[in-house]
């Protein structure tokens, strides 16, 4: 894959793009962002996909012509393998693992990180100062307030009865802990606050300033317990 910058790309100062990338369409970039190889940003959804059936495709630049693009603030680092879908809009200070994917129509705040494999899968709404580990699956629908860290290889869903027609969003509330390897049932609200142990799989509502752990996860203490124990053994020597 040759580098190929859309003429109609606005891309700020002091930014690094390496070869084998692809920028589509009014993209916006800005400054002082580090665009690593075989990134794509602004692929189209697929049914502005659809529209190539009926244009030229010997034009080298038709993928260019049928998307919206993306925007993406300042600072960025997106690294190898990356891809964006169209009409994609992000903040400040982004930073990727390596193959991470972004679909269409998803908003993401300021500070936020998006580990390796990661797959994040459109429509979704994603807050300032979170943390996603490597592996993560993140459906259509998810909202994801402020200060929340989500573990790696953590599930959420999104069909109740799969496949059907029907999907139901999970709403994970500002500085929750999503424990790695957790699954979060579809139409769950995870309180503020709240802690998912690793592993778990939470089929209900969890309160506020709770900690549950288990299948089906169950109430185990309260937030202020485990912040006490963080501190704690973030201070021994061993």
């Amino acid at each position: 894959m040759i580098r190929f910058i859309s003429p109609k790309a606005k891309i700020g100062k002091r930014v690094y793009i390496s070869w084998s990338v692809q920028i589509l369409g009014p993209t916006i970039i800005g400054d002082n962002s580090i665009i690593s190889s075989n990134v794509i940003i602004g692929y189209p959804r697929k049914a502005s996909l659809l529209k190539v059936l009926n244009l030229d495709k010997s034009r080298p630049e038709i993928l260019d012509s049928i998307t919206e693009g993306v925007k993406i603030g300042s600072s960025a680092i997106i690294r190898a393998g990356t891809i964006i879908y169209e009409n994609v809009r992000i903040g400040n200070n982004l930073e990727t693992g390596h193959n991470v994917l972004i679909r269409e129509d998803t908003i993401i705040g300021s500070n936020t990180k998006i580990g390796t494999g990661t797959v994040i899968d459109g429509k979704t709404r994603i807050g300032n100062n979170v943390n996603i580990q490597s592996n993560v699956y993140i459906p259509l629908l998810t909202v994801i307030e402020d200060d929340v860290f989500i573990g790696p290889g953590a599930i959420i869903l999104n069909d109740k009865y799969p496949p059907s027609k029907k999907l139901v969003g999970v709403t994970i509330k500002r500085g929750a802990v999503i424990g790695g390897g957790s699954v979060i049932l579809p139409g769950v609200t995870i309180g503020e606050r709240a802690v998912v142990g690793a592993g778990s799989v939470v089929t209900k509502d969890v309160p506020p300033e709770t900690v549950v752990i288990g299948a089906p996860a169950r109430e185990y203490a309260k937030r202020e317990d485990f912040d006490a124990k963080k501190r704690l053994y973030e201070e021994s020597k061993y």
